[in-house]
Protein backbone atom coordinates (compact mmCIF):
# COMPACT_ATOMS: atom_id res chain seq x y z
CA UNK A 1 0.00 0.00 0.00
CA UNK A 2 1.65 3.26 -1.16
CA UNK A 3 0.92 6.35 0.30
CA UNK A 4 -0.65 9.65 -1.34
CA UNK A 5 1.65 12.62 -1.89
CA UNK A 6 -0.39 15.64 -0.13
CA UNK A 7 -1.53 18.06 -2.87
CA UNK A 8 0.25 21.41 -3.60
CA UNK A 9 -0.59 24.02 -1.57
CA UNK A 10 0.62 26.06 -4.09
CA UNK A 11 -2.71 26.82 -6.35
CA UNK A 12 -4.34 27.23 -3.04
CA UNK A 13 -2.11 29.94 -1.88
CA UNK A 14 -2.57 31.64 -4.98
CA UNK A 15 -5.76 31.39 -5.17
CA UNK A 16 -5.93 32.99 -1.20
CA UNK A 17 -4.24 35.75 -2.60
CA UNK A 18 -6.11 36.55 -5.38
CA UNK A 19 -9.08 36.46 -3.00
CA UNK A 20 -7.21 38.88 -0.92
CA UNK A 21 -6.56 41.52 -3.29
CA UNK A 22 -10.52 41.48 -4.07
CA UNK A 23 -11.23 41.26 -1.04
CA UNK A 24 -8.76 44.67 -0.38
CA UNK A 25 -10.64 46.39 -3.03
CA UNK A 26 -14.10 46.04 -1.60
CA UNK A 27 -12.90 47.46 1.60
CA UNK A 28 -10.85 50.43 0.13
CA UNK A 29 -14.54 51.07 -2.01
CA UNK A 30 -16.30 50.80 1.70
CA UNK A 31 -14.03 52.18 3.64
CA UNK A 32 -11.88 55.15 1.66
CA UNK A 33 -9.09 56.77 3.31
CA UNK A 34 -10.67 55.67 6.92
CA UNK A 35 -8.93 52.67 7.56
CA UNK A 36 -10.02 50.34 10.25
CA UNK A 37 -14.00 50.91 9.85
CA UNK A 38 -13.31 54.49 11.70
CA UNK A 39 -16.30 55.77 9.75
CA UNK A 40 -18.70 53.46 8.71
CA UNK A 41 -22.13 53.27 10.73
CA UNK A 42 -21.67 50.68 13.12
CA UNK A 43 -20.67 50.41 16.57
CA UNK A 44 -17.17 50.52 18.08
CA UNK A 45 -15.72 49.52 21.35
CA UNK A 46 -12.05 51.55 21.15
CA UNK A 47 -11.15 50.41 24.36
CA UNK A 48 -11.18 46.82 26.60
CA UNK A 49 -8.55 44.31 28.21
CA UNK A 50 -9.71 41.70 25.79
CA UNK A 51 -8.89 44.03 22.49
CA UNK A 52 -5.88 44.55 23.82
CA UNK A 53 -4.99 40.48 24.37
CA UNK A 54 -6.56 38.79 21.13
CA UNK A 55 -7.07 41.86 18.57
CA UNK A 56 -3.97 43.64 18.95
CA UNK A 57 -5.45 46.66 20.73
CA UNK A 58 -7.44 47.59 18.02
CA UNK A 59 -11.35 48.64 18.07
CA UNK A 60 -14.01 46.26 17.61
CA UNK A 61 -16.50 47.31 15.54
CA UNK A 62 -19.59 45.56 14.21
CA UNK A 63 -18.42 45.80 10.31
CA UNK A 64 -14.99 43.71 11.91
CA UNK A 65 -17.43 41.47 14.24
CA UNK A 66 -19.44 39.94 11.58
CA UNK A 67 -16.84 40.07 8.28
CA UNK A 68 -14.30 37.98 10.49
CA UNK A 69 -16.49 34.85 11.52
CA UNK A 70 -18.18 35.69 7.51
CA UNK A 71 -14.56 35.22 5.79
CA UNK A 72 -13.71 32.38 8.20
CA UNK A 73 -17.35 30.42 7.51
CA UNK A 74 -16.45 30.96 3.62
CA UNK A 75 -12.99 29.55 3.98
CA UNK A 76 -14.86 26.50 5.76
CA UNK A 77 -17.72 26.19 3.03
CA UNK A 78 -15.84 23.24 1.02
CA UNK A 79 -15.83 20.94 4.51
CA UNK A 80 -19.48 21.25 4.14
CA UNK A 81 -19.77 20.97 0.78
CA UNK A 82 -17.63 17.84 0.59
CA UNK A 83 -19.39 17.00 4.17
CA UNK A 84 -15.23 15.89 4.89
CA UNK A 85 -13.10 16.73 7.92
CA UNK A 86 -9.92 15.99 9.18
CA UNK A 87 -7.41 18.16 11.52
CA UNK A 88 -4.95 18.34 9.21
CA UNK A 89 -6.98 20.17 6.57
CA UNK A 90 -8.58 22.49 9.20
CA UNK A 91 -5.16 23.75 10.03
CA UNK A 92 -4.61 24.19 6.24
CA UNK A 93 -7.66 26.46 6.10
CA UNK A 94 -6.29 28.32 9.21
CA UNK A 95 -3.64 28.78 7.49
CA UNK A 96 -4.87 30.53 4.57
CA UNK A 97 -7.28 32.20 6.44
CA UNK A 98 -4.10 33.91 8.03
CA UNK A 99 -2.45 34.43 4.84
CA UNK A 100 -5.63 35.96 3.38
CA UNK A 101 -5.73 38.68 6.16
CA UNK A 102 -2.49 39.66 5.91
CA UNK A 103 -2.40 39.99 2.32
CA UNK A 104 -5.86 41.67 2.47
CA UNK A 105 -4.15 44.20 4.96
CA UNK A 106 -1.38 44.89 3.25
CA UNK A 107 -3.23 45.19 -0.12
CA UNK A 108 -5.68 47.43 1.32
CA UNK A 109 -2.73 50.09 1.74
CA UNK A 110 -0.87 49.36 -1.12
CA UNK A 111 -4.18 49.97 -3.45
CA UNK A 112 -5.65 52.46 -1.79
CA UNK A 113 -4.64 55.67 -3.35
CA UNK A 114 -5.38 57.73 0.18
CA UNK A 115 -2.01 55.97 1.64
CA UNK A 116 0.17 53.94 -0.72
CA UNK A 117 3.79 51.69 -0.08
CA UNK A 118 5.42 55.31 1.58
CA UNK A 119 2.51 55.79 4.12
CA UNK A 120 2.65 52.08 5.41
CA UNK A 121 4.09 53.59 8.64
CA UNK A 122 3.12 53.46 12.19
CA UNK A 123 2.75 57.15 11.75
CA UNK A 124 -0.05 56.61 9.63
CA UNK A 125 -1.63 53.20 10.34
CA UNK A 126 -3.12 54.24 14.29
CA UNK A 127 -5.00 51.25 13.95
CA UNK A 128 -1.67 48.83 14.07
CA UNK A 129 -0.27 49.55 17.63
CA UNK A 130 2.63 47.26 17.31
CA UNK A 131 5.11 47.00 14.71
CA UNK A 132 8.40 45.09 14.13
CA UNK A 133 10.57 44.99 11.19
CA UNK A 134 8.69 47.70 9.46
CA UNK A 135 4.94 45.70 9.54
CA UNK A 136 2.76 44.81 11.75
CA UNK A 137 3.70 42.50 14.64
CA UNK A 138 0.49 40.75 13.96
CA UNK A 139 1.99 39.62 10.26
CA UNK A 140 5.23 38.19 11.49
CA UNK A 141 3.12 36.00 13.79
CA UNK A 142 0.27 35.33 11.44
CA UNK A 143 3.19 34.21 8.99
CA UNK A 144 4.62 32.20 11.48
CA UNK A 145 2.02 30.67 12.75
CA UNK A 146 0.50 29.94 9.19
CA UNK A 147 3.73 28.23 7.97
CA UNK A 148 3.60 26.05 11.12
CA UNK A 149 0.04 25.12 10.39
CA UNK A 150 0.45 24.35 7.00
CA UNK A 151 3.95 22.25 7.50
CA UNK A 152 2.07 20.59 9.91
CA UNK A 153 -1.28 19.96 7.68
CA UNK A 154 1.57 18.38 4.66
CA UNK A 155 3.05 16.43 7.56
CA UNK A 156 2.82 12.54 6.92
CA UNK A 157 1.85 11.81 10.83
CA UNK A 158 -1.40 10.79 9.19
CA UNK A 159 -2.38 6.93 8.11
CA UNK A 160 -1.59 6.48 4.67
CA UNK A 161 -4.70 6.45 2.54
CA UNK A 162 -5.04 3.35 0.02
CA UNK A 163 -5.64 4.43 -3.64
CA UNK A 164 -9.04 3.66 -4.95
CA UNK A 165 -8.97 0.56 -7.11
CA UNK A 166 -11.00 0.61 -10.30
CA UNK A 167 -12.52 -2.05 -12.45
CA UNK A 168 -12.01 -2.86 -15.83
CA UNK A 169 -16.09 -2.30 -16.58
CA UNK A 170 -15.57 0.83 -15.16
CA UNK A 171 -12.63 2.09 -17.09
CA UNK A 172 -14.15 0.76 -20.65
CA UNK A 173 -17.47 1.61 -19.28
Amino acid sequence: MTQQKPASVLPALIWVCILALFFAQVEIQVEGAAGWGANLPTWRIEKHWLLDLFWGGRAMTGYHAWIFPFIAMFFHFPFFLNQRWSLKMEARVLACIIVFWIIEDFSWFIMNPAYGIANFIPEQVPWHHHWLWKAPVDYWAGIVAAIFLMLWSRSSTQASIPKQKTSSSEITG
